[in-house]
């Protein structure tokens, strides 16, 4: 079983920065993709940006661009997401997720394993 735990989660000004971890642990050769998602009240999950482990290439959602950059340190397991000019349309709680195999990145449903999230709130 692969545990993820996610931190760095918070409450910002619109505009405002925060940088999200995840640390995968102890089964990481069952990580080769990891994943941001989030979800807001009311509304569905849905990927953020992820990361191919181990050619280190890197998708967003368009919601993410230029804005947001993930990026891993292998050494330490783990994960990272940078959020930068936060809006309060980014207000949801941010999910880790890690399989292997996955083909879609953004594909929720592809994933089994999962962190129990770390809620990121940005006010006007």
């Amino acid at each position: 079983q692969v545990q993820l735990v996610e931190s760095g989660g918070g409450s910002v000004q619109a505009g405002g920065s925060l940088k999200l971890s995840c640390v995968a642990s102890p089964y990481t050769y069952r990580t080769n993709v990891m994943a941001w998602f989030r979800q807001a009240a009311g509304k569905e999950r849905e990927g953020v940006a992820g990361i191919y482990r181990h050619t280190n290439s890197t998708y967003y959602a368009d919601s993410a661009k230029v804005r947001f950059t993930i990026s891993q340190d292998n050494a330490k397991n783990t994960m990272y997401l940078q959020m930068n000019s936060l809006q309060p349309e980014d207000t949801a709680m941010y999910y880790c997720a890690a399989d292997n195999g996955v083909y879609t990145w953004s594909n929720r449903h592809a994933y089994k394993y999962w962190g129990q999230g770390t809620q990121v709130t940005v006010s006007s």
